[in-house]
């Protein structure tokens, strides 16, 4: 059995992996090629894919009798693999939930906490030697202790950020989503995405990615936040329209926004870029060691359990 992993991963993800089957690293750090995705149908039983390796419908039809039975996706997400096709072709996908969810929500509270406080500015201004000292009235944000935040998407990731906005911040939760949920602490559902983002001095955004939630963050739901209310985006890029941000964030229509993905990641926009009121992450949701050590371990359980015979623990 043929496994091949699709970017570096830490050493004990290989060794765990390497004690299952026969295994190809890649090497290569960027998402794979046309050819390699084809490559990883025809020349392997098993691959372990992530990010940016977009296996899409037209991939699958281009490949007649694929040798790849499971794709064991590294990450939670998994709107880079048309699942439909893939299924249709006899190939099974998996993904890692759970090792990702507080490492993103930590950031989710960091992106909070720099947009709120203006902090990327500020660095800025001390790193590039112009910042005149302390006044009364510099760089005057937004206090969140108290504040209302209002969560898109209240799964496992969403929950972890109002917990940690409500317990660690005394803030008042508010959520949209297609169910209600039980947190163990007072939350509002509300019904209407444009009544949620009226209604917060935070917008934070927690859904899957997928066609479904491209641009679910629209000018339309821009224009409904209050001038002062910052949105923070740890989902998917695609999620929030970027041009309609870009204009809202120009014209000073929101208070900021805290940003760790991109709608055509990794390429951000010059005027995204240069401006003050965004602070721009590079994608580090689950940047630590030990969180991608459990996702990478995650799918490995997947494959063991694929060439054991049994039950995939993360089937998508």
């Amino acid at each position: 059995m043929r496994l091949w992993i699709t970017r570096p991963l830490p050493d004990t993800v290989i060794e765990a992996a390497r004690a299952l089957c026969e295994v190809e690293v890649r090497s290569e750090t960027l998402p794979l090629t046309p050819p390699e995705l084809r490559r990883a149908l025809t020349e392997f039983d098993v691959v372990l894919p992530t990010l940016g390796d977009v296996f899409s419908a037209d991939v699958f039809a281009d490949v007649d009798a694929p040798r790849c039975r499971l794709l064991a996706n590294f990450g939670v997400g998994y709107n880079h693999i048309d699942v439909g096709a893939a299924q249709a072709t006899g190939i099974t996908v998996t993904n890692t939930p759970g090792a990702v969810t507080d490492a993103t929500a930590d950031i989710g509270m960091l992106l909070i906490l720099m947009s709120a406080r203006r902090a990327a500015e500020g660095e800025r201004l001390v790193r590039t030697g112009a910042w005149p000292g302390w006044h009364p009235t510099q760089m005057l944000g937004l206090h969140l202790t108290g504040k209302r935040v209002g969560i898109v998407g209240m799964g496992r990731i969403g929950q972890a950020i109002a917990r940690r906005c409500h317990f660690g911040f005394d803030m008042q939760v508010s959520y949209f989503n297609r169910s209600e949920k039980d947190l163990g602490f007072p939350a509002e559902r509300v019904a209407d995405l444009d009544d949620l983002a009226a209604s917060v001095d935070v917008l934070v955004v927690a859904v899957p990615g997928g066609a479904e939630t491209r641009h679910l963050i629209d000018a339309h739901v821009l224009r409904a936040m209050p001038d002062h209310a910052h949105l923070i985006n740890i989902a998917r890029g695609d999620v929030v329209e970027e041009a309609a941000l870009v204009a809202a964030l120009e014209a000073g229509s929101i208070g900021g926004a805290g940003l760790d993905v991109y709608e055509r990641e990794p390429a951000v926009p010059d005027a995204l870029r240069a401006l003050d009121n965004v602070t721009l992450l590079p994608h580090l949701g689950t940047a630590a060691l030990e969180v991608r050590e459990a996702m990478g371990l995650i799918a490995v359980e997947n494959i063991a359990a694929f060439l054991d015979g049994k039950p995939l623990p993360n089937a998508v």
